[in-house]
């Protein structure tokens, strides 16, 4: 029989009532004749109660106990849809990760999932279970310690799942009935997407989106896995959603996919720094060892054996940034004449494969940010994306410049 991976985040579980919907959803893919693995997040705003108690517990914790603590709320989940289920006639099981096992490494809070066996599945759907429910989110390291893979783990869960079972397809119920070319609550123009390439997605998901995480869209692009993106709080049909898909799947896009942002950024400049081999790494390194995600990054030209280096940053990185520059300056190892840090600061992204085979996206992109007066600080390009950093106040006018200057309310 087909598998099918069915994953529900926090919102689609927050209470009975939810969790009773989505045993009914369940069911239907059931009555198809499915095998199903369902994956749940904890109910909505328990994780971060968990998270909270630890804090408060130990601020200087243990992070096995960590992990201990803040998985228990995807095994409630589990084990009260499973019971529902149950009531509805359906043969289901809850499994925690140990019990699947979802191999991980032993980065606690951070884990990677390295083999999920299919075995136990494979002998439970044999003698009749109709649905798997896996608390996600969770897995079991080499040292037989609980672990967890960071926040929207429930996503790549399934996702790999999905992979591992080779599963007809990975749907991902959510508050959104799909991907949409930028936030509707910032345009009405908004359209959702019938279909996406794996590429944009990921793009899009790494320049602020926040309707698939990062780390499943990697993982659902390596191993072809075709997603589906759903609202659990509409009826809909089977085409309903937006599929993330390989590219070649996708008959002919659109230039530009999608306008992307990430409102609190920040910009940081080192005024007059050596330019001298070396100097880059003596720079980034620090800043990776204090957890700093740096993004875009542009180095002026030198004239006088000096140059400004300037990056950016999410804004409330920036102290621990700004420490991490002049303890490496007081070891010596950088130089420079001064340091600027401007913390109102947004980005916006325009992303597409059809960009690959389409000149003047950046003419007409920055043509509509001049005609708005939307002065451009940085800018980074890659194939298929191109990013600025402006002032913040203007964030929302520039998406909807680009929104339209590119025709993206057109299906």
């Amino acid at each position: 029989m087909p598998r099918l991976v069915m994953k529900f985040g926090g919102t689609s579980v927050a209470n009975l009532d939810r969790i009773r919907r989505v045993a009914k959803r369940v069911g239907v893919e059931v009555a198809k004749g499915y095998e199903v693995i369902v994956v749940v997040s904890a109910m909505s705003g328990k994780t971060n109660e968990l998270v909270g108690w630890v804090n408060e517990t130990s601020p200087l914790f243990d992070a096995r106990e960590y992990d201990a603590v803040v998985s228990s709320g995807e095994n409630v989940t589990a084990g009260l849809l499973a019971l529902i289920l149950q009531e509805n006639g359906v043969d289901a099981r809850s499994w925690q990760g140990w019990q699947v096992p979802v191999k991980t490494s032993s980065a606690h809070s951070t884990a990677r999932i390295l083999d999920i066996p299919t075995a136990n599945f494979d002998a439970k759907f044999a003698e009749g279970m109709k649905v798997a429910v896996v608390a996600g989110f969770q897995g079991v390291s080499a040292e037989g310690r609980i672990t967890t893979l960071g926040r929207g783990g429930s996503d790549t869960t399934a996702v790999a799942f999905a992979a591992a079972h080779q599963a007809e397809r990975c749907d991902i119920y959510t508050d959104v009935d799909g991907v949409y070319t930028t936030d509707p609550r910032i345009t009405s123009k908004a359209r959702k997407l019938d279909r996406i390439a794996f590429e944009e997605m990921l793009e899009l998901a790494s320049l602020g989106a926040k309707v698939l995480q990062t780390r499943s869209v990697e993982l659902a692009m390596r191993y072809k896995v075709r997603l589906r993106v759903l609202s659990s709080f509409e009826d809909m049909g089977d085409d309903a959603g937006t599929l993330v898909c390989a590219e070649e799947d996708i008959m002919e896009s659109n230039v530009v996919a999608g306008v992307a942002f990430v409102r609190d950024e920040a910009k940081m400049t080192l005024i007059s720094v050596a330019d001298r081999p070396g100097v880059s790494a003596a720079i980034f390194g620090p800043l990776a060892e204090a957890g700093v995600n740096v993004d875009m990054i542009v180095q002026n030209i030198a004239e006088d054996g000096r140059t400004d280096m300037t990056f950016s940053l999410p804004v409330d990185q920036v102290a621990r940034a700004e420490k991490a520059v002049r303890e490496a300056m007081a070891r010596e190892e950088i130089n420079f004449h001064d340091l600027i840090a401007d913390t109102d600061v947004s980005k916006v992204s325009v992303v597409g494969i059809g960009m690959r085979s389409h000149a003047g996206v950046a003419a007409r992109m920055f043509g509509a940010l001049s005609a708005e007066g939307i002065n451009i600080k940085v800018i980074t390009t890659s194939e298929i994306k191109i990013s600025v950093l402006i002032d913040r106040k203007y964030m929302e006018l520039a998406v909807q410049a680009l929104h339209d200057v590119f025709g993206l309310e057109k299906a």
